[in-house]
């Protein structure tokens, strides 16, 4: 599978309105050009209105364009409270950031009176296109939840299997990763793992197959889990690779973007509505990606 098919399905989740935080960016600007493009989503710009004026100028679209609408704000406090506003009053359908920092723009989307929160865990998901790798891989949480608890873990698992659902992946398999594939007493991870796959058995995890703990190897190898006997229906073909911590989350995207030259889109998931929470560092096609999936993700 590839990633630029979420575009074109996206492209059928007719009148999807996304609310960008800050969109005085360049990076932002031409992931928003190019999903003007597509005919991905309609757009509410919230910031420096000059500025953002400026940069879609340069890439030849009309501050009148039908799917475009800029308002000004004063500060990017006052465009993370406006466009998450917008998402809350059912104005707009998704949240985007701009060039805001994180911890301002997740300020105003757990604000009681107007934020999005819904009572769930909010979680990273992050929807991978590894070259010569058959079919998508999922991970999470490699970017907001430091060392989930079991209970967490329910959650991150949850939105995970919720996103896979919104790209087409029904009874996704889910594979809590450990270091090792047995059940440690020094390892909360396996602990962890085994919980996660009895609760699933329970019915307490539905819409999906949980087994682990898993080490990465078997978790995505049929030969490398054949190779260790590990009897299994997730082993060798995990849709879902559920990390235990953030460093090993954050480092295995990294490792897949950079060595393996995977291609990515990422939203935070478990909100009123999907947030597309990308990096600087991340590419304009990045970005694009991931309001791709963030569209296809709206309920």
């Amino acid at each position: 599978m590839e990633l630029d098919e979420l575009i074109t399905n996206a492209t059928r989740n007719k009148d999807v309105k996304v609310a960008v935080a800050a969109a005085e960016d360049e990076e932002v600007i031409d992931a928003v050009v190019q999903a003007l493009n597509h005919k991905l989503a309609q757009f509410l710009l919230y910031g420096d209105r000059e500025k953002i004026i400026h940069l879609l100028s340069e890439k030849n679209v009309s501050i009148r364009h039908e799917a475009i609408q800029v308002i000004h704000t004063i500060s990017v406090e006052k465009s993370a409270e406006l466009a998450v506003k917008a998402v809350h009053a059912n104005d707009a359908d998704v949240l985007m950031k701009g060039n805001i920092p994180t911890s301002t723009l997740l300020k105003a989307v757990l604000n009681k009176d107007y934020g999005l929160r819904t009572g769930s865990v909010l979680s990273h998901v992050a929807v991978f296109e590894v070259p010569r790798y058959e079919r998508f891989i999922i991970l999470t949480d490699a970017a907001m939840n430091i060392a989930p608890d079991l209970e967490q873990k329910v959650h991150i698992i949850k939105n995970a299997v919720a996103v896979a659902n919104s790209i087409g992946i029904d009874n996704p398999k889910v594979a809590p990763i450990a270091a090792v594939e047995v059940i440690n007493p020094g390892m909360q991870a396996t602990i962890d793992a085994a919980s996660l796959t009895q609760m699933n058995r329970r019915g307490q995890i539905n819409n999906c197959v949980v087994d682990g703990p898993l080490a990465l190897d078997n978790a995505i190898s049929s030969f490398a889990a054949e190779h260790k006997g590990i009897v299994s229906n997730v082993a060798g073909e995990a849709d879902i690779l559920v990390v235990p911590t953030i460093e090993v989350g954050n480092a295995l995207y990294k490792s897949l973007v950079y060595f393996a030259n995977a291609k990515v889109g990422a939203i935070i998931a478990g909100a009123k509505s999907p947030i597309v929470l990308t990096s600087r560092a991340d590419s304009a096609e990045s970005k694009l990606y991931s309001l791709a999936l963030a569209v296809c993700s709206v309920n």
